[in-house]
């Protein structure tokens, strides 16, 4: 499994739902030091299961070393008490449940790793700023702008799935982006690591199989990577992955990598730290690079074979996007010629990761072995049913 460089702080509140659902936590006023005090005799907790209907907050303008993302997906969990709380009351309170969890490691290694987004956000001077707030119709081909225009849910849904391709089941294809942009992207890129190598400055490489490539959120392009999972991807997600906890995405590492003969050539087979990566290639002349994909698996079924129907290969064009689940088996063959920039959106959940452990793996439905294993057991069990009535039925003609 491929890991992100900078992931720690979102892993990690992962397991903050179970800790809390049985510890008390501080409900009340804030102090005038801008905390809530924590009552004599409190006996509220986060709820595991959310109130589905409860419209969350926006909490962008907040700063913390959390994704505003997460304090949304996480009001849903809060007690009946809170729910309905000023908005300063409720992500004081998260933002206290976040960091009571945290052990000293952690947390330094999240207060280093802002300081080093501090000292590169201070120094870098951006090419194009035009890149680092989300503007749709610079950004994005109009068919794709265009299906999240309806008002309503279904209407919405229904032209969502209308601009995308599905060759294979859970691998869906769509065009993106445009032409001006993946060329400003690929410059801002190129801008930005000749910067590093000028300044002798260290950078974070994407993850443990990429040598080459940048982190876009480690110079500034988190809020606008959050604005487009917020306003786009977790639109797509909500209608294609639910299964995998596309309904609650709260965080994401975003990066470019790049192949070619002086670059990374090809990447192994793997699947990615996500519940779902959104993949766009951004050009530039290129040769080979496919993706290949191999079926989604559960961590019990990680190395078994591929189904027929789940052998896939999928080309490569620039502005062009493929979306999948994170534990969708794939790799990428070498690139032959040319240089190849793609980039990635590791979107992730922090509510599923902590469901999942609730889960019982063996029934997994979004992993086809497990799906495959159990389709055999009903098979069977209705062969076996079949048999017993057969040989009932013969032995009462006896």
């Amino acid at each position: 499994m491929t890991m992100p460089a900078n992931g720690g702080a979102d892993r990690r509140t992962d397991s903050v739902l179970t800790a809390l659902s049985s510890t008390p936590v501080p409900v009340g006023n804030m102090d005038a030091n801008g905390t809530v005090p924590v009552p004599v005799n409190s006996n509220y907790g986060l709820r595991l299961s959310p109130k589905k209907d409860h419209k969350p907050e926006n909490y962008e303008d907040f700063q913390s070393e959390f994704s505003p993302l997460l304090f949304s997906a996480l009001e849903r969990h809060l007690p009946p008490n809170l729910l309905n709380a000023p908005r300063e009351v409720k992500f004081n309170h998260m933002l206290d449940i976040l960091r009571r969890y945290w052990n000293e490691g952690e947390r330094r290694r999240v207060k280093q790793h802002s300081l080093y987004r501090e000292r590169i956000m201070s120094s870098y001077q951006p090419l194009y700023r035009e890149l680092y707030e989300l503007n749709p119709s610079s950004f994005f081909v109009p068919s794709f702008i265009n299906a999240f225009m309806a008002n309503d849910d279904v209407s919405r849904n229904q032209s969502i799935r209308n601009i995308m391709s599905e060759p294979v089941p859970g691998v869906l294809t769509f065009d993106m982006l445009l032409p001006d942009f993946c060329s400003k992207m690929l410059a801002e890129v190129e801008n930005y690591e000749k910067w590093i190598m000028e300044t002798k400055s260290a950078t974070i490489r994407p993850n443990t199989m990429n040598k080459f490539g940048v982190v876009l959120d480690d110079f500034g392009m988190e809020p606008m990577l959050e604005k487009l999972i917020e306003d786009f991807i977790r639109d797509i997600s909500k209608i294609f992955f639910i299964d995998v906890g596309g309904y609650a995405l709260d965080s994401h590492h975003g990066f470019v990598v790049e192949y070619g003969v002086d670059r990374d050539l090809e990447l192994g087979f793997h699947v990615d730290d996500s519940e779902v990566t959104l993949n766009v290639c951004l050009g530039k002349q290129f040769a080979g690079g496919e993706l290949y994909f191999r079926g989604v698996r559960c961590e019990k079924h990680m190395h078994t074979e591929s189904q027929p129907e789940e052998i896939f290969e999928y080309s490569h064009v620039p502005g062009r996007a493929v979306i999948h689940r994170g534990r969708h088996r794939h790799g990428a063959r070498p690139t032959t010629a040319g240089n190849r920039v793609n980039l990635l959106i590791w979107c992730r959940s922090a509510v599923f990761r902590e469901l999942r452990k609730h889960m019982n793996e063996s029934t997994t439905r979004w992993c086809g072995e497990c799906q495959r294993e159990k389709r055999e057991r009903l098979d069977r069990a209705v062969a076996e049913k079949k048999e017993e009535l057969m040989w009932n039925r013969i032995l009462r003609l006896r």
